[in-house]
């Protein structure tokens, strides 16, 4: 009889093993090891989106002088949304916000390596992840319209 760490490695294995299979070796790796995750400190702007299948993608942006000097994600959804913030806050990182409109679901695909890389069910996380990134943009723009009304 199997001993319970014997039936948890088996397990783990079988999910990193379908991990894989569903986002490849880079997806994986994104997955296990995200990047740009949680909230930057000095983040000053911030969107999120949820889509029809109920997962919702916060993206904030620390900018300054208008520049992304720092940006990250949180989501309540599944791998594809987790893996698709991440893109988009990594592809956000140093842009200036005139080139964030951009950056669409496309690009965010892309970025992980194309449409392959999300389950086909599960690619409208990377349009998820694109409109947070746009939505957390608006927020830049309706708060400097404002300091430059108030001015």
């Amino acid at each position: 009889m199997a001993t319970f760490d014997e039936i948890v490695n088996e397990l783990q294995d079988k999910i990193n093993q379908e991990t894989i299979e569903a986002f490849g070796e880079e997806g994986f790796e994104r997955w296990r090891n995200t990047p740009h995750r949680g909230k930057p400190p000095l983040a000053n702007y911030q969107g999120a989106s949820t889509g029809s299948c109920g997962d919702t993608i916060q993206l904030f942006l620390y900018i300054e002088d208008d520049r992304v000097c720092d940006a990250g994600f949180l989501t309540d959804g599944c791998g594809s949304s987790m893996i698709s913030g991440s893109m988009a806050a990594e592809l956000a990182l140093n842009k200036h916000c005139d080139e964030l409109a951009a950056i669409s679901g496309e690009a965010v695909l892309e970025g992980l390596g194309g449409p392959d890389c999300l389950p086909e069910d599960d690619q409208h996380c990377a349009w998820l992840a694109a409109n947070a990134l746009h939505e957390a943009l608006g927020d830049y723009y309706k708060q400097n319209i404002h300091k430059r009304i108030s001015d």
